[in-house]
């Protein structure tokens, strides 16, 4: 039998922010949408890569010497690796002796990522557990599915990060196995939608309706990551306030503070940072002022930090 296996692009311990308790956080690499500000460039593509740090590169040259035909080139006293090389990177990700050339994934069975997550299980007490984030964790349908069911098992808490794109058979084979689900609804207008992710927002809002009418409604909470210009203006929170609000005012919803500090890691991906750097994280009043809005729509379960 074929063993379920995924890539994993961080394991966080200790999380604070994503889920009750503490939490080990798991990031699935790869995901469908293209988020102008997305947090986790490295997990976006589904394919597992070599990363250059300039920082840890000691500049010796070994990866020149143990490099393979079109898999490289040295210019400007460093490495540059070529992205349509078809092989693998194995032989500079040995030959560099500072650790300046490595994958930025690691492959994963359902077993060595359960004994993985199983080292903090003494830390998760009554509240803790383990928190499924990326990319889009729903992307690793089969695997995501069976790491849940064995968590369960173990009595591990399960939570989720997920935008709900993908197929609502999958969403309904993994809900029961879900205590916790964070859904991202980030922007309602179609048309902005598409320009600010790449993909429709028609599915995302249909399966947000099927999960907010089923018997695991209890377990969700609804965020919108507030990006200057894009998601934070009244008009979009307006618009995802009376949406969720014609379906349950009861549901959970949370706005995120915008975060800047991921542009920096746009440097180490072929993909390009979508924010103006001049933006800053909102401040109190500024929050207030969100906060404000969502309640006059008719929320009434907002979370605030």
């Amino acid at each position: 039998m074929k063993t379920s296996k995924a890539l994993v692009f961080d394991i966080k311990r200790f999380a604070v922010h994503d889920g009750h308790g503490l939490r080990t956080t798991v990031f699935l690499k790869g995901c469908p949408l293209r988020c102008r500000w997305c947090q986790n460039p490295e997990g976006l593509s589904p394919k597992r890569k070599p990363v250059y740090f300039q920082n840890s590169c000691i500049h010796c040259r070994r990866c020149e010497q143990f490099a393979q035909k079109n898999q490289m080139k040295y210019d400007n006293d460093r490495p540059y690796l070529n992205p349509q090389y078809q092989g693998d990177f194995d032989n500079l990700i040995r030959a560099c002796p500072s650790g300046a050339i490595r994958y930025d994934s690691e492959e994963y069975d359902i077993e060595t990522l359960l004994k993985k997550i199983q080292e903090d299980q003494v830390f998760f007490r009554d509240d803790g557990g383990v928190t499924f984030s990326g990319g889009e964790p729903l992307m690793h349908g089969e695997f995501l599915f069976e790491i849940l069911k064995r968590c369960q098992e173990v009595g591990i808490h399960t939570a989720i990060e997920t935008t709900l794109y993908a197929s609502l058979d999958l969403i309904k084979k993994i809900l029961p196995y879900l205590d916790l689900i964070y859904i991202d609804l980030k922007v309602f207008d179609e048309i902005k939608h598409q320009e600010y992710t790449g993909v429709s927002s028609k599915i995302i809002k249909e399966h947000i309706a099927y999960v907010l009418k089923s018997e695991h409604k209890h377990k969700v909470i609804i965020r919108t990551p507030l990006i200057p210009t894009m998601t934070a203006t009244e008009e979009n929170i307006i618009a995802i306030c009376q949406f969720l609000v014609d379906i349950d005012p009861e549901v959970q919803y949370e706005l995120l503070n915008y975060n800047p500090l991921a542009s920096a890691k746009y440097d180490l991906v072929e993909f390009e940072y979508g924010v103006d750097k001049q933006y800053k994280m909102f401040n109190q009043q500024q929050m207030q002022h969100f906060y404000d809005i969502v309640k006059a729509a008719g929320l009434k379960n907002l979370i605030i930090e």
